[in-house]
């Protein structure tokens, strides 16, 4: 058999592997269920709020927005972390050691994460479609738009993960960069609070990232047509929202296996080892 192709099936029964076992683990169960009770903590309490100008609930336009918000949280932050952590206890330097380990090891990563991303959008949706109105989740075209954004969402957002997760030197320097970046993002992408009433340069700043997009993409889907009227250009956008979620993929493919292939070079048992002494003395 192609060496690439097992390479590949090693990587899906990985990944199946890995998001069975997270879906068994009580810690990877609280943390599921701590960040969609955050969520649907904070979309409650503005349940009451009007969106401006308009007679419809921020909660819900909030909701929608943030499954978007989930997508880059686990498939840039989750997964970046994971090659983080696992470069760190030697996960990645045996997949070094392994014929096309590399390329089994990302399709693996991959999967499994794809798996827990849709798994708390699935969720979150269903429990707001219970607490929420307004949502358009009965309309056929509705979800065959949620479906191709959440592919492209993917696509656009893991390679991306993998590529600064190796940027990392250690779990520890990681956090503070993550939170950085999860909410500076969020506050100009429109996720909490439409971003037409943002100054001018901050809506260009946030058209240039994933999650405005992947924001929108999801307000297009899961929205009434009437509230297009708080978007730029008063238009969803479905054409350059696929343009730029593409050709963030697209980027992202081509550079994640060039900069994992050049992370795992460092890889030696001896950098392993330093860690460890590292992080066993606390430092």
């Amino acid at each position: 058999m192609n060496p690439t192709v097992m390479a590949l099936r090693a990587g899906l029964s990985r990944g199946w592997i890995e998001l069975r076992q997270s879906l068994t683990t009580q810690s990877d169960l609280f943390g599921l269920a701590f960040r969609i009770g955050a969520v649907l903590v904070v979309v409650i309490w503005t349940r009451g709020t009007h969106l401006p100008g308009m007679d419809f609930s921020l909660g819900t336009s909030t909701l929608v927005s943030v499954l978007g918000l989930n997508l880059v949280m686990y498939g840039v932050v989750t997964m970046g972390d994971l090659l983080v952590v696992e470069r760190e206890d030697g996960t990645l330097l045996r997949a070094k050691a392994t014929p096309n380990g590399m390329l089994g090891y990302l399709v693996g990563k991959v999967v499994s994460t794809a798996g827990q991303v849709l798994l708390a959008v699935v969720i979150t949706l269903f429990i707001g479609a219970f607490l929420f109105t307004g949502l358009t989740i009965g309309h056929p075209g509705s979800w065959l738009t949620l479906i191709w954004v959440l592919v492209l969402g993917l696509l656009a957002t893991l390679p991306a993960g993998a590529v600064l997760g190796s940027l990392f030197p250690s779990q520890r320097s990681a956090g503070p960069w993550w939170l950085l970046l999860l909410g500076g993002l969020s506050a100009i992408s429109g996720i909490f609070y439409p971003i037409t009433h943002l100054p001018v340069f901050l809506q260009y700043i946030g058209q240039v990232f994933p999650m405005y997009w992947l924001g929108l993409g999801m307000r297009s889907a899961l929205l009434p047509n009437s509230l297009v009227v708080l978007e730029i250009g008063h238009s969803w956008r479905h054409l350059a929202t696929f343009g730029v979620l593409a050709t963030w993929s697209v980027v992202g493919l081509v550079l994640a296996p060039v900069v994992l292939r050049r992370m795992a070079r460092r890889e030696s048992g001896s950098t392993v080892a330093t860690r460890r002494e590292k992080v066993l003395r606390g430092t």
